[in-house]
């Protein structure tokens, strides 16, 4: 006897669609007020001046101006340092 129905329907090839995540707006570009500068799941880029993180952790600008990403150190819970992407719009 054989496991499945004889030319059934497949359970493979089922693929969800593309989140379009990533860096939407670089270094240097103006940018308006409520775009949207990274899309992503986590915080991998932290929000700095005039940034702030959506419900899906999405970054946009809070004013008009010109995107500068940066990094700094960021101090962890176990006294170790680790170098972090910060957005700004300045």
């Amino acid at each position: 006897m054989s496991k499945t129905k004889a030319s059934g329907t497949t359970r493979l090839g089922r693929d969800s669609r593309p989140k379009y995540l990533g860096i939407k707006l670089y270094d240097g570009q103006k940018v308006k007020t409520g775009n949207i500068i990274v899309r992503q799941r986590g915080i991998k880029v932290l929000a700095g001046k005039n940034v702030s993180v959506g419900r899906d952790d999405s970054l946009y600008a809070l004013k008009e101006g010109v995107i500068k990403f940066t990094t700094k150190r960021k101090l962890n819970f176990d006294g170790s340092q680790k170098i972090v992407k910060v957005v700004n719009v300045l």
